[in-house]
């Protein structure tokens, strides 16, 4: 059961459920102030109904915080959802009047190694069990067991970050590794696909230049022999001629079929590549059926939607990747467009220097369109013809 639940829902649920146990001793506080008077029972009242608001909030926000880890790329009011959790946290400890708020942080800290680099998440541990140090000192302890009780706190939260750290690095090689597969698997499809192209390509050939050369000599054989011969020869003579002339015209059939069917699957290679990819999430489009005459064409392609899902990946921490292809007036045009954080003067890395080399040679042209916070966008049109 629990192979089919990844590992950051388990993550999720243990934190649920941590959080689940913390709540525990509010049925117990909620029955001590019911004996009490007068002012302190104002106050116990009080108390228990922020920790009950602090509680419920946290509560809240981790689930919305996780709901899509190691899904998608965090966004801004991810950090805005973990600044409440802080200071849910911390209202807990407060209200409460115990180290209650100290656990909720634990489970905060298997959560900050997602959410936040590793220059920001160690600062944001370290400062947030600080923060409990007055809080610690309003409850009677002195500064140096209110420092020492703290410090203790980013103990275990540290072996909890570094625990989902490592998990995290894990989940990220796991997810290369499947689009490294992918690629793989699209290339050996479209490699299988060229194969078969050139095969047939290969029997069409030689159909026409052995078979069909034989059968030509045959039926001018038969041609002559035909006037040489007389009564039921004769006879027996047109009719092999007949039957000869008939077997060139299956031939010359069958050779015009595999030279028209000898296009590569394109669908096919695409889909492979997209498939299992989970972030970005890759919406792709392309006709029905996609086939294209020239594999130096096909692995043009390929390699293109290789880089353009690469760049989405690893550079624009994009949520949504639309990548569609059309046949256009003979020749192809590839959009490609994500949600990601974009850039006002976007660099040109060796991926899309290639990429332009690639389409370049087969007299296509590329065109990028990027904006600080619009995304990242591509155009690239390629000739269907090959060049002279």
């Amino acid at each position: 059961m629990f192979t089919r639940v990844s590992p950051t829902q388990l993550l999720r649920y243990a934190g649920l459920f941590t959080w689940a146990m913390v709540g525990t001793p509010l049925l117990l506080v909620s029955n001590d102030f019911q004996s009490q008077q007068g002012l302190e029972r104002i106050v116990a009242e009080q108390n228990f109904r922020w920790w009950l608001i602090a509680y419920q909030a946290f509560g809240v926000g981790y689930w919305l915080v996780t709901r899509a880890l190691g899904v998608r790329r965090p966004r801004w009011y991810d950090v805005l959802l973990l600044l409440m959790l802080t200071a849910c946290a911390i209202a807990v400890c407060h209200f409460s009047g115990s180290g209650l708020g100290g656990i909720l942080l634990l489970v905060m800290a298997g959560v900050l190694p997602w959410l936040l680099p590793l220059t920001v998440g160690i600062p944001w541990l370290i400062l947030q069990h600080l923060a409990l140090i007055p809080i610690l000192m309003l409850q009677g302890f002195k500064l140096g067991e209110a420092i020492l009780q703290a410090m203790l706190f980013v103990g275990y939260s540290s072996f909890t970050f570094i625990t989902a750290l490592v998990a995290r690095h894990q989940a990220q090689a796991r997810e290369e590794q499947r689009r490294l597969n992918n690629e793989l698997r699209a290339t050996r499809a479209l490699l299988a696909e060229s194969t078969r192209l050139s095969e047939r390509m290969r029997i069409s050939r030689d159909l026409h230049d052995l078979l069909g050369h034989h059968l030509t000599a045959l039926s001018l054989n038969l041609e002559v022999a035909s006037h040489l011969s007389a009564g039921r020869v004769h006879e027996h003579v047109r009719q092999a001629h007949t039957l000869a002339r008939l077997l060139l015209t299956d031939v010359r059939e069958a050779v015009s079929q595999l030279r028209e069917d000898g296009a590569v699957d394109m669908g096919t290679a695409l889909r492979t590549l997209t498939e299992g990819v989970h972030a970005p999430t890759i919406h792709l489009a392309m006709p029905e059926p996609f086939r294209i005459e020239d594999p130096d064409q096909a692995n043009v392609l390929l390699r293109c939607a290789q880089e353009i899902i690469t760049n989405a990946l690893r550079h624009a921490q994009a949520g949504n990747l639309w990548l569609e292809f059309r046949v256009v007036g003979g020749r192809i045009e590839v959009n490609a467009r994500d949600d990601g954080r974009g850039a006002s003067d976007p660099a040109l890395g060796n991926g899309l220097r290639g990429m332009r080399e690639r389409v370049g040679q087969h007299l296509g042209s590329v065109e990028i369109h990027a904006g600080h916070g619009s995304g990242f966008a591509l155009t690239l049109s390629l000739p269907m013809d090959k060049p002279a």
